[in-house]
């Protein structure tokens, strides 16, 4: 989902800016892009009821607003950011559809299931699981990561991962055409000096992904996962430091970071049938970084 700049092209991109984790996508200057005014939606997930973690801001959000607008109702899981996820859900009404929010922390097994079966309870069903939430905290060294640090990451990025999957299969396997989509990360396939337990987290969900593609291909479930480069989200100022947030993105074939909406219409693409012939497999906005994957 992030990464910082790895060669020596650290071209200012916007002001250098700081914020406490986790983050508040309100504070962020520029603010990021989300809603893909000229996107039209078609009907592609009309009726569908899709679970997004992580949905409060950045990626999450953007992926909120173009299934709503592809006739989704959504809930949108999320840790602390109440305006956020405020926000989002006022955006996600506006396009004509629902929008529940629930609060709490997805490292927990407990709450894992409690979402499921809050979504259940106010739906009635359960279509497309996308699993986005993610915590990351750059050290310089592999000495600097405790066992504290390591076991929240793993928690919050791939523990939960597991827990909501298990929770959400039986209501998954009751419609046709259900579908899985993971964030994982480019850290994934070219690593991260400075991001270990994050990157490991992230190849870990590449692994995951596939492996589960094969557990539920027979029930007719896919499952695929979006690997994202740099994108501007409010994990990027809530912990790298002002100078990295300046120039962030600055160092791919395209020279920028990117949007959040420009990676939610790959979770579009891989919720709906337009891709009924994929399973297992990753899609890369990652600003034209090739990671022969």
């Amino acid at each position: 989902m992030s990464n910082a700049s790895r060669s020596d092209d650290k071209s200012p991109q916007r002001p250098p800016q700081s914020q406490e984790p986790p983050g508040d996508e309100a504070m962020m200057h520029p603010r990021p892009k989300f809603q893909r005014r000229e996107y039209r939606g078609s009907g592609k997930l009309e009726g569908r009821v899709a679970l997004i973690t992580g949905g409060d801001s950045g990626i999450g959000r953007a992926t909120a607003l173009l299934f709503a607008r592809e006739g989704a109702d959504v809930a949108i899981v999320y840790l602390s950011e109440d305006r956020d996820a405020a926000e989002t859900a006022e955006m996600v009404t506006k396009e004509g559809r629902r929008c529940f929010r629930m609060r709490g922390d997805l490292g927990q097994q407990r709450f894992c299931h409690q979402v499921v079966e809050r979504t259940i309870a106010q739906y009635g069903r359960l279509d497309i699981l996308i699993n986005n939430a993610a915590e990351q905290h750059p050290k310089e060294s592999i000495a600097d990561i405790d066992e504290a640090q390591l076991e929240r990451t793993f928690r919050t990025n791939i523990y939960s991962m597991f827990f909501l999957t298990r929770a959400a299969l039986p209501h998954l396997r009751e419609h046709k055409g259900a579908t899985i989509v993971n964030t994982t990360s480019v850290t994934a396939y070219r690593g991260s000096g400075h991001l270990l337990d994050y990157s490991a987290t992230k190849g870990a969900i590449v692994a995951f992904t596939r492996s589960l593609s094969q557990s539920l291909a027979k029930a007719g479930i896919r499952v695929n996962a979006v690997a994202p480069g740099p994108i501007w989200t409010p994990l990027i100022p809530s912990t790298f430091p002002p100078e990295t947030v300046e120039s962030f993105g600055s160092d791919v074939p395209l020279g920028r970071a990117g949007e959040p909406e420009e990676v939610a219409t790959c979770f579009v693409f891989l919720a709906s049938e337009d891709s009924s012939y994929m399973t297992g497999q990753v899609l890369h906005p990652n600003g034209g970084e090739i990671v022969n994957a």
